[in-house]
């Protein structure tokens, strides 16, 4: 397994450094036409020469991989399209050169679209929910099967089946997909799945038990009041991905190098790359992700503790199940007192102060999704988000207009099906549902302006496309499909 920059030190530094390509992920996604040894030794003697031209090279020695075809068609309606996308962004198992940055998967799998042409982990949990809509079990299954596959062989789920993203996970989503199965009547996945659920804890909570007070490692904090979680890039150089953005933000910044990109790395991890969330100040530069406890991710851990509990119950481990329900009761009484901000929202903490960023985003309604919220801090929250961040178009993820694209004026699938779940759990009925109506309807407006399903929308004014970050609004979207079908179906609408 070679990362790009391994297979090619020389001819990556020369393609990313010159911005070759707009996209820096089109080079590393390029599959080779031949063995990594001849391309090197091709770029070697050729390069040299006056007339030598890169892209030629190149496109001499490698080729895009096919991208899928997401085109509407005008006689279909919006969940005629998305039904018809399934088999357009799945995958079937295939054989890949040596030196392909894509890992083999052994199973079916979906696809995002766009430039996103591999499975995401947390993407794939919101495209589930519509393909459980929609009634395809079989590709569900699979895409879970593929995410235990990769726990039993790099023992954890990486950003992406990418050789590049391998140094980093995204927020733990494995253990609702099991859950996900077992509530479309899937009895055997807790005793099919607990050693990936397992593992898939032991990654994340790996140096927990031998942390020194008020120390940290990889993804776990031991604070004053006990082990949290942040995010984390095993790597402290530029992402593959985005070499040339990286480079030159440390040069813009006069930060120190490792630990910038360590702190974009871990922004990644995050799946909120990028968003003033992370940020001291008011550029990217500023990022100090490794330095936050995200109240998102602890929640999920909770979720998966839970998960573990009802596994080893389940399968008759008892004293086990009795272990993660400690656990979890522990982070559950974490959350409620420690990242609940005195404004009345839930928000990250400084790992080192421990005391709340004050920044108010989607993310403080995880705890209502999780049911880990007090009646009385569910209603403040309500009363915060209903207050400043609902949109003519559905949720916005903050109210900061940053520039980044997990900031105002976007708003984003996951979290507007995470907000819908807790609010109504809590009982904020008339709220959720008002704004997963108007999440739809910005769908649907962008659908029937453009014929296009995208990864982001702008909640703001919800007939313009949406912008911000690294790339251009993708068209597909897995998860937009996914949470869409999954939003009509819970307000009684057909899919």
């Amino acid at each position: 397994m070679f990362t790009p920059d391994e297979a090619y030190p020389e001819l990556f530094v020369a393609v990313q450094g010159s911005a070759l390509y707009p996209d820096s992920k089109t080079f590393v996604d390029l599959e080779p036409l031949y063995d990594a040894a001849f391309i090197n030794s091709e770029y070697s003697r050729l390069s040299i020469d006056e007339g030598f031209e890169l892209r030629q090279f190149v496109e001499a020695h490698f080729r895009n991989e096919p991208l899928a075809d997401v085109t509407a068609t005008r006689e279909k309606d919006i969940c005629q399209h998305i039904r018809s996308l399934w088999p357009v962004l799945s995958r079937q198992p295939e054989l890949l050169s040596d030196y392909s940055s894509r890992l083999p998967l052994n199973h079916a799998y979906v696809v995002p679209g766009g430039r996103f042409n591999e499975i995401y982990y947390w993407d794939s949990y919101f495209t589930q929910l519509g393909l459980a809509a929609q009634g395809e079990l079989k590709l569900l299954r699979s895409m879970v099967d593929n995410f235990a596959d990769m726990i039993a062989s790099l023992g954890f789920i990486p950003n992406g089946n990418r050789t590049y993203f391998c140094t980093r996970s995204q927020p733990p989503f494995f253990a609702l997909m099991v859950e996900l199965l077992v509530e479309q009547g899937d009895e055997g996945a807790y005793q099919r799945y607990f050693n990936a659920l397992q593992r898939e804890y032991a990654f994340w909570m790996a140096g927990a038990a031998e942390l020194d007070p008020s120390s940290a490692h990889r993804r776990v904090v031991n604070t004053s009041k006990g082990v949290l979680n942040r995010y984390w890039d095993e790597a402290d150089t530029p992402r593959q991905e985005s070499y040339k953005e990286d480079v030159e933000l440390v040069y813009e910044s006069g930060r120190h190098a490792a630990e910038l990109y360590r702190d974009l790395r871990a922004g990644a991890e995050s799946g909120w790359d990028f968003s003033s969330r992370w940020c001291t100040g008011d550029s990217l530069g500023s990022i100090r992700t490794t330095e936050i406890l995200p109240v998102d991710l602890n929640v999920l851990l909770y979720l998966l503790e839970s998960t573990l509990m009802r596994a080893a119950d389940t399968t008759g481990q008892a004293e086990m199940a009795g272990v993660y329900e400690r656990a979890a009761q522990k982070r559950a009484t974490l959350i409620q007192n420690i990242f609940f901000d005195a404004e009345g929202y839930f928000a990250d903490l400084d790992s080192k102060k421990l005391t709340s960023t004050g920044k108010l985003t989607l993310a403080t309604l995880f705890p209502l999704f999780a049911g880990v919220a007090s009646a009385e801090q569910a209603k403040s929250v309500a009363a915060q988000v209903e207050q400043h961040l609902l949109r003519q178009g559905g949720w916005v993820t903050t109210e900061i207009h940053s520039g980044q694209q997990w900031d105002a004026p976007n708003g984003w699938a996951p979290l507007q099906w995470i907000a819908f779940v807790g609010l109504k759990r809590y009982g904020f009925v008339d709220l959720a549902e008002l704004a997963a109506k108007r999440w739809l309807h910005t769908n649907e407006l962008i659908f029937n302006l453009h014929g296009k399903m995208i990864e982001k929308y702008n909640v703001e004014q919800p007939e313009q496309l949406s912008g911000g970050g690294e790339y251009a609004v993708q068209d597909g979207f897995g998860w937009s499909n996914g949470v869409y079908l999954a939003l009509r179906q819970a307000l009684g609408l057909d899919i």
